[in-house]
């Protein structure tokens, strides 16, 4: 199935919540010279107009990316994430909002390396598109789960995987299990992040268990809510798993988290979750 599109929903609370622990993962990869290679298999478009149609349906970035945009009172991580979000937006307007692929590629150094797959058809031509004749980045029109076998591990040994798909099929969360397990067998030493939505709380809490039964050392889950679950229905939250996260990035996430829910709570209600699912050896 290809019916998702991230058009309608991009720079939303969720995507915020993603990509300001996506920037701070790469702040981390950046710190030791030697180069890194950065996989993501579910990468969309690349970037998405905010004044397109679907973008302006439901205006979820309102919520987003929007609630911050003007913001002069930022925390330090914080505020590196919106920066790269205006990096792309010349003249201080927010119209463009950029994609895991687009923010990530800001943040490569220039022995850095980016692949990217993804199925959808017309996804991946916007990305071959947006990346045409950049050297360090690779596009690939992949199953991103089948990537995983393809490509790691990588040539430079140091990096990370993002997995974040569309979550339409129902075994989306089983996939996910077998694609830690392919990660950890071939490429033990890397970071994988998984992005999950939070609507009914039991897949991905299913999720989370059978993880820390993996015997897989260091997993580091981190959670975002925003509406109770017995709200109605839709997204009420999102959480990111982190294998393998770099070196105190659980203190970075416990200043991080209560300020994204300071800054996007949009009642009463919220909330955040930092746990360990398996220590740190």
């Amino acid at each position: 199935m290809l019916g998702y599109r991230h058009a309608f929903h991009a720079g939303n609370f969720a995507d915020v919540f993603k990509h300001a622990l996506l920037t701070q993962l790469i702040r981390a990869l950046r710190r030791k010279d030697k180069p890194f290679r950065l996989l993501d298999t579910h990468a969309g478009a690349g970037r998405y107009d905010l004044l397109s149609a679907p973008a302006r349906k439901n205006r979820e970035f309102a919520g987003g990316i929007g609630r911050l945009w003007n913001r002069k009172d930022l925390g330090p991580e914080l505020a590196d994430y919106v920066e790269q979000v205006r990096a792309l937006n010349a003249g201080g307007e927010l119209r463009e909002y950029p994609g895991s692929p687009r923010l990530a590629r800001a943040l490569l150094r220039p022995g850095d390396r980016l692949l990217l797959t993804e199925l959808h058809p017309a996804d991946h031509a916007a990305l071959a598109v947006e990346f045409a004749g950049d050297r360090q980045v690779a596009v690939h029109h992949a199953d991103g789960y089948e990537a995983l076998t393809r490509f790691l591990p990588p040539p430079e040994r140091r990096g990370l995987v993002l997995l974040d798909p569309a979550y339409e099929l129902k075994d989306e969360f089983a996939r996910l299990l077998e694609a830690v397990q392919v990660i950890h067998r071939r490429w033990a030493s890397g970071m994988a992040a998984i992005w999950y939505p939070i609507r009914d709380r039991a897949p991905s809490l299913r999720f989370q268990r059978t993880l820390g039964e993996l015997e897989i050392p260091a997993i580091l889950c981190a959670e975002l809510a925003l509406y109770p679950d017995d709200g109605p229905p839709g997204l009420r939250g999102c959480g990111m798993i982190v294998i393998n996260p770099p070196w105190r990035l659980d203190e970075t996430l416990d200043r991080l988290l209560p300020e994204l829910l300071d800054r996007l709570r949009v009642g009463d209600f919220g909330e955040t979750r930092l746990e360990w699912l398996a220590p740190a050896p």
